[in-house]
């Protein structure tokens, strides 16, 4: 039962990743899951594990980790496309 809770809240760090960058409207469920986990990762591994937690997984740290990924992958994926 707990990976399925880590998947649902690290889905909802990954939408809200997305939706505060405005970069997530094409991302579906399984790219905000993944946000979600490794923006977890990140955030907490740059910003430690304060605030709150849920899963596992320290909120706060969490979305600014995923807000970070989700940025550097659409300026990856922005600059490929435009090639």
């Amino acid at each position: 039962m707990g990976i399925i809770w880590s998947l649902i809240v690290g889905a909802i760090i990954g939408a809200i990743a997305g939706a505060i960058t405005n970069r997530g409207a094409a991302m579906g469920w399984i790219a905000n899951i993944v946000a979600g986990l490794i923006g977890a990762w990140i955030g907490q591994g740059l910003l430690g594990t304060w605030g709150p937690s849920l899963a596992g997984m320290a909120l706060i740290p969490s979305i600014i980790g995923a807000i970070i990924l989700v940025l550097i992958v659409s300026l990856v994926v922005g600059r490929t496309s435009k090639k």
